[in-house]
């Protein structure tokens, strides 16, 4: 019985979080890109895999409101502290790692690599689609492509970030695992470039409440946070 209680206590607590989320209005674009908003706005909005009387990507989508920032200083300031991603940044810089756009096809060997350097991340195996080495990389023309290079010029990490209308979204996001912050400071000169092209509101990291603690964590130190995301298609 006191399982029962405390199980019904935890799904009320977590329904009265839901509830008291904050609401982002999230644009779709089409004129931007039309087959890809297109198909992006479907996959966000169709009925969630367990709960279907919601939308996809609706409740507890990961935002940072980058209307918050007058510059990335500012976003800089936000996620300083004793183990803030900020210093994550900076720690990954000092060793010499440095962001850059990448054309994928020239790095073909070092993207399959990095997909298979470990079996399982956040406590789950790696997907097939990464498992399998892509032989060529389609660009699509809403979409910017970034990567980690260590001081060698060696492919650490890489990241695909879609724009949508107002928001720009994390695609993919994935790189070797080592103790020297380049997953933070990947993330955070992304946002802070974002912030300084100043062409949308809010930038997405997938939802808050769907992924593990570890990553909920590492969301959180990057300034993630969850909303109730309203999604418009124009």
């Amino acid at each position: 019985m006191k399982t029962i209680l405390t199980t019904l206590s935890d799904h009320c607590a977590t329904a009265l979080q839901l509830l008291r989320l904050p609401r982002a209005h999230l644009h779709f674009d089409q004129s931007i890109a039309p087959a890809h908003v297109r198909a992006t706005w479907r996959y966000f909005t169709k009925p969630h895999p367990t709960y279907k009387l919601i939308q996809n990507k609706s409740w507890g989508a990961a935002l940072i409101d980058l209307h918050r920032y007058p510059g990335r200083e500012a976003y800089f300031d936000s996620i300083k502290g004793k183990h803030g991603a900020a210093g994550q940044a900076r720690r990954a810089r000092a060793h010499g790692y440095r962001l850059v756009t990448i054309e994928r096809n020239d790095h073909i060997e070092a993207i399959h690599a990095i997909n298979t350097s470990t079996g399982a991340r956040q406590g789950r195996p790696m997907d097939q689609k990464y498992l399998q080495k892509q032989l060529h990389f389609e660009a699509l023309d809403n979409f910017r492509y970034y990567g980690v290079l260590d001081p060698d010029g060696q492919l650490m990490a890489y990241a695909n970030v879609g724009h949508y209308g107002n928001f720009h979204a994390f695609d993919q996001l994935i790189g070797y695992r080592n103790n020297h912050g380049i997953m933070h400071m990947m993330v955070v000169d992304i946002v802070a470039t974002l912030i300084d092209q100043g062409l949308a509101h809010y930038v997405m990291y997938d939802t808050y409440f769907g992924a593990l603690p570890g990553m909920r964590q590492f969301k959180l130190m990057l300034g993630f946070a969850p909303y109730r995301a309203i999604y418009h298609l124009k």
